[in-house]
C-alpha cells in the first residue's frame, strides 16, 4: 500500500516514514529540501533497510505536483507536513505563511478531491490561542489565532472540512500536536533546523555543544508556577506513531463521519524552566540562560486532554520529558561528532 508523506524529510515526517515502513507500508517522500538535507535519506534508509521513493518537489508548483500524481496514481494515503512551522516567523513573515501553508495544501488536495485517499494533516493545539479550560480537548472553542501561522492550521483544517463535504470518498483526519521534541533512538534522525533555531529545545541543544551563546527565556511573568509559559512536550517518536494508529484507523473504515480531529500530546504541561531543568538533569550540562520579554504571538499553558486519541486510536506517549530531552540531546552530539 502506497502512501506518500509530504515535506517527508523534515524532522517530524522523517519520523513517520520509519514507522510506516516498520510497518510494512509503501512510502513515496516529496519535499523542496528548503528546511531538511537529502542526507535525511540515507539516514532512514539505515534505520529501516529500506530507501524509501523521494522527488524534490515543491508542493506549491502547481504543474510538477499534477505531474507527480499522474505517475503515481495509486497512492491511498497522503500526510501531510509539507509548511513552515515557526509561530514568531509567522509573526514576522505572515505572507510567506499563507503562500506556504495554505496553497500548498490547495494544490494538494486539488490533485486528490475526486479519488479515494485517505488523508492525515499536520495540525497543531495553536488552532485554540489561548484555551479558556485546562486540559484542552477537542471540544475547545476554535479562537481567533494568536499569530499567522495557527491561523494557517486553523483555515487548513476549514478547507479539508469543506473537501470533505463534497466527496463523500474523501476521509480525513486533522491531528493536533502538542509541542514535539526529542529524536529517534539511533540518532540517526532528529530535529535540525537550517539558520537560528526557532522552537525551544533545538535552540537548548545548541546553547549547550557551544553553537549558541545563551538561551533566551520569552517572559518570566506569566501566571503560571514558575513565570514561564508552559507546554505539553510530546516525543516525536510517540507523535510518529499516532499517525501510523490514525492512518490505521481511516484505512479499515473505523471512523463514523469524513472529518475526525485529535489532540496528540501526553497531557501534562511543563514551564520553560522545567524543560531546562530536566535537559541540565538529562545531559548533565548547566546551561546558559537569561531572561527577556514576552514573544508576539505566544499564549500563556498549553496542554492536551488526550481521553479522545487514547481510546479511539488506542494510543498513548510512552516517553519521559527526560528520555525526550536524552534524544535530543545525543543526537545534537552525533551531528556536531561529539
Amino acid at each position: 500500500m502506497k502512501i506518500l508523506v509530504t515535506g517527508g524529510l523534515g524532522y517530524i515526517g522523517s519520523h513517520v516514514v520509519v514507522e510506516l515502513q516498520e510497518q510494512g507500508y509503501d512510502v513515496v517522500i516529496i519535499d523542496n529540501l528548503s528546511n531538511t538535507s537529502i542526507d535525511v535519506l540515507d539516514n532512514i534508509n539505515s534505520i529501516t533497510g529500506l530507501k524509501p521513493k523521494f522527488e524534490q518537489l515543491d508542493v506549491r508548483d502547481k504543474t510538477e505536483l499534477s505531474e507527480f500524481f499522474k505517475r503515481h496514481h495509486d497512492i491511498e494515503g497522503i500526510i501531510h507536513f509539507a509548511a513552515s512551522k515557526a509561530v514568531g516567523e509567522s509573526v514576522e513573515k505572515p505572507l510567506l505563511y499563507y503562500e506556504n501553508n495554505i496553497n500548498a495544501l490547495v494544490y494538494l488536495l486539488q490533485n486528490i478531491q475526486d479519488k479515494k485517499v485517505n488523508f492525515i494533516f499536520s495540525s497543531s493545539c495553536t488552532v485554540y490561542g489561548q484555551a479558556d479550560d485546562l486540559p484542552i480537548t477537542e471540544n475547545a472553542p476554535i479562537k481567533a489565532a494568536e499569530s499567522p501561522y495557527g491561523n494557517t492550521k486553523q483555515i487548513g483544517e476549514e478547507i479539508i472540512q469543506d473537501t470533505c463535504k463534497v466527496n463523500p470518498n474523501f476521509k480525513a483526519i486533522a491531528l493536533r500536536y502538542f509541542n514535539p521534541i526529542g529524536a529517534h533512538d539511533s540518532a540517526l534522525i532528529g530535529e535540525l533546523p537550517l539558520g537560528v533555531p526557532q522552537n525551544l529545545v533545538p535552540y537548548i541543544t545548541q546553547t549547550a555543544i557551544g553553537l549558541r551563546e545563551q538561551l533566551s527565556v520569552y517572559g518570566d511573568d506569566y501566571p503560571t508556577r514558575d513565570g514561564t509559559a508552559i507546554r505539553d512536550y510530546i516525543h516525536v517518536v510517540d507523535l510518529a506513531k499516532a499517525h501510523v494508529s490514525a492512518l490505521s484507523r481511516l484505512l479499515e473504515k473505523k471512523a463514523k463521519v469524513n472529518f475526525e480531529v485529535f489532540n496528540v500530546g501526553t497531557g501534562e504541561g511543563s514551564t520553560v524552566i522545567e524543560v531546562i531543568t530536566a535537559f541540565e538533569k538529562a545531559s548533565g550540562q548547566k546551561l546558559n540562560y537569561k531572561i527577556v520579554g514576552r514573544r508576539a504571538g505566544d499564549v500563556v499553558e498549553a496542554f492536551a486532554q488526550t481521553d479522545k486519541v487514547n481510546s479511539a486510536l488506542g494510543w498513548k506517549s510512552q516517553y519521559s520529558l527526560e528520555e525526550a530531552l536524552a534524544s535530543s540531546w545525543a543526537w545534537e552530539k552525533k551531528v556536531r561528532g561529539k
